[in-house]
């Protein structure tokens, strides 16, 4: 299926009036603020969130996976529903492979699929949680920090590979998330476990190709409970550090003990220069994926209000921006577009806090002024705002209502069947 611009341009017309009474209201009061109105469309305009390529189809939990039906079953497929999303939002211009999941078997005919719905290929993702077939040692009791120096060694060619793969299609980042740890104490020797990560992230560093950057995660807990060898921001920035300047903290939302001051972590990483980028998704307990922004909006907007400050503060460099979602319930497409539609309302709301006044307030200790203004800024409707940007682009006003009234998915479901299934999953 196809998006074109006369199919956006038909949807859009029905709500043209009330969306522009709606947005001139709006950029009247912001306008009274001092905020211009033409730049903060820029600037939303240019914030682009890749999509990963296992979250086109429905997730699930080791109790059970629910296909939803026309879901993408070949790679060009996926860049397919990319391009889907990307017509409908101007907002998703790339997508982020996990090998082997989804490794290209005809380079030329992937970039072509890509170019012809005007997407890229962001950060290539390893896989050294599950073993694959005929794999010849086990990632059972870990991968790059393993006793066993085989089944390293076996990890690190796969990373490499990885590397290899993304340097034909044009990526620029390979992010590395590993499940090692333990579920028992004395199962393993912390750190030699930590020092083999070291000298095995070591060697896949020394293959970057220099205009490249790693990506390292982290995570608390899961698939082990006692230990994890990353679990956390400071481990993985003491590994980026070690590592050297292509090297740097991946932050997901979901990777953190409940509650966890998210924001500080991204002010201190961006204060060090070493945040590289977000996996973006919510959570309620930990690592739940569930829909950008449905459950903590309003910790995004801190996260944000944190990333825009430090954009002016610091030499921090653009991060990779991405989300890392599981669909087991929704629609996958459309739980996307929901995610997205958060991520960049966060950041508009960022966009108009009141910089000054709240540097002010917080050097004169004026702690109900400094919560006020950014309270007042993430009280704003900005939505308007956001749906004016995606309008100016060729997007449409209302993305998922232009989905539904598209009948996408049951387009989808009648050209590959209501039995296909998103491959790699």
């Amino acid at each position: 299926m196809i998006i074109t611009a006369e199919h956006i341009q038909s949807s859009n017309k029905p709500q043209e009036i009330a969306h522009a009474r709606a947005f001139n209201f709006l950029a009247e009061n912001l306008d009274k603020k001092g905020l211009n109105v033409d730049l903060l469309i820029r600037q939303l305009q240019e914030l682009q969130i890749a999509i990963p390529s296992w979250a086109l189809g429905t997730g699930g939990t080791r109790f059970g996976r629910f296909s939803g039906g026309g879901e993408p079953a070949t790679l060009i497929q996926k860049i397919q529903d990319v391009g889907l999303l990307h017509a409908l939002n101007r907002s998703s211009n790339a997508i982020s492979l996990h090998i082997p999941w989804d490794i290209p078997e005809d380079y030329d005919q992937i970039g072509q699929a890509a170019a012809a719905v005007e997407i890229g290929f962001d950060a290539v993702n390893s896989n050294t949680f599950q073993d694959q077939a005929q794999q010849k040692h086990s990632y059972k009791f870990g991968s790059l920090a393993n006793s066993d120096e085989a089944a390293r060694e076996l990890a690190i060619a796969h990373n490499i590979e990885v590397i290899e793969i993304g340097k034909k299609l044009g990526s620029k980042a390979l992010t590395v998330w590993l499940a090692d740890g333990s579920s028992f104490p004395g199962q393993q020797s912390f750190r030699k476990s930590l020092q083999h990560t070291f000298e095995s992230l070591q060697k896949i560093y020394q293959r970057l190709p220099s205009d490249w950057q790693m990506l390292i995660e982290y995570k608390p807990y899961e698939p082990y409970f006692y230990s994890t060898v990353i679990p956390d921001w400071g481990t993985s920035f003491l590994l980026a550090n070690k590592l050297g300047e292509k090297a740097r903290t991946l932050v997901d939302l979901g990777h953190h003990l409940p509650n966890t001051n998210i924001e500080q972590i991204v002010a201190t990483l961006m204060t060090e220069g070493k945040l590289g980028g977000f996996h973006f998704n919510d959570s309620k307990y930990g690592d739940d994926d569930l829909t950008v922004g449905s459950i903590k909006p309003y910790q995004l907007f801190l996260i944000f209000n944190e990333l825009v400050a430090g954009f002016s503060e610091t030499k921090n460099p653009k991060p990779a921006w991405m989300i890392d979602a599981s669909h087991n319930l929704k629609d996958p497409l459309e739980d996307l577009l929901q995610s997205v539609e958060a991520i960049k309302l966060a950041y508009a709301q960022a966009l108009i806090v009141d910089r000054k006044a709240l540097a002010y307030a917080q050097e004169t200790r004026d702690l109900a002024m400094a919560q006020g203004l950014l309270q007042d800024a993430f009280r704003t409707d900005l939505r308007p705002l956001l749906q004016e940007s995606v309008r100016q682009s060729g997007g449409a006003i209302s993305p998922i209502g232009t989905y539904r009234e598209l009948r996408v998915r049951e387009t989808l479901i009648r050209e590959r069947g209501k039995d296909s299934k998103s491959s790699g999953l």
